[in-house]
């Protein structure tokens, strides 16, 4: 499984539920008295399970750094443990619901599975789909390069990270029955005027660290003579950007959608 700092998960995920929270109705919060966040990573879907459910929330995430920081910001029960081999007796949860984790696992079903033996009622997952995510900007260099590392980055990675509508199909497979299926649209805007981290993504940009961050998977999809020829342009845009930020004249939007499953344990409530 692909290893995250909290500097990248923070940045991807932050203000994904800040706005309407509807996708989450079939999870009935509100209902739960004991929910698993499988990969917690550093807790951003765990405050908001808390916040909606009067349960206990439980994040499990491998890395303890992540789970420190989860903790330290949420003061929810952490465990470290591997999230496709929950380290929790049968039945221990009415919830068990992930949050970004199957695209980066080798087999989903093979974790929902394992979350299906932890759950009395309802498994959920809401994961992103990496091939339908729309990006517009008035620097037009930044469309067309991000749709060409984004291609590019799907036919180089192990995983499925554009998993999408095959969704329903991987709960069946792994013996639960699909209940409820949303689409949640993650919307980031950025426009003057900016603020610290509109602008540090500005210099990101610029320096090419979205592109060393995924260097790995770029390079099993491009030559070396592609890929340098990439990163050169990546990092003129990035220059592109910086200026224009300058000048208060870029603005950006990206809309990355999230499928929200559904799954009812048989036998379940």
């Amino acid at each position: 499984m692909r290893q995250f700092s909290p500097e990248y998960l923070r940045r991807t995920r932050q203000g994904l539920w800040d706005g309407s929270r509807e996708a989450l109705d079939p999870l009935s919060l509100a209902d739960r008295k004991r929910i698993l966040d499988a990969g917690a990573g550093t807790g951003e879907l765990a405050r908001v399970l808390d916040a909606e459910s009067p349960g206990q929330v439980v994040c499990l995430d491998a890395d303890p750094d992540l789970l420190s920081v989860a903790h330290g910001e949420t003061g929810l029960d952490v465990v470290v443990g591997d999230a496709t081999r929950p380290p929790f007796f049968r039945d221990a949860f009415d919830l068990v619901v992930c949050q970004a984790l199957l695209v980066n696992l080798p087999d989903p079903v093979a974790a929902l599975r394992a979350f299906r033996e932890c759950s009395t009622d309802l498994v959920a997952a809401i994961e992103p789909d990496n091939s339908d995510v729309g990006v517009d900007s008035t620097v037009a260099a930044e469309v067309t390069l991000e749709q060409r590392v984004r291609e590019a980055y799907i036919a180089g990675v192990e995983t499925d990270v554009a998993l999408g509508d095959q969704l329903p199909s991987l709960f069946r497979e792994a013996g639960l029955t699909p209940v409820a299926t949303r689409r949640h649209y993650h919307r980031k805007v950025i426009e003057p005027p900016y603020d610290e981290e509109s602008m540090a993504a500005a210099a990101r940009k610029a320096r090419g660290d979205a592109l060393v961050e995924h260097e790995t998977e770029l390079r099993r999809a491009l030559s070396p003579d592609e890929y340098d020829v990439l990163r050169d342009e990546w990092r003129e845009m990035g220059r592109a950007v910086v200026e224009a930020m300058r000048e208060g004249t870029y603005r950006r939007a990206e809309v990355v959608p999230f499928d929200v499953v559904v799954g009812r344990v048989d036998g379940g409530a």
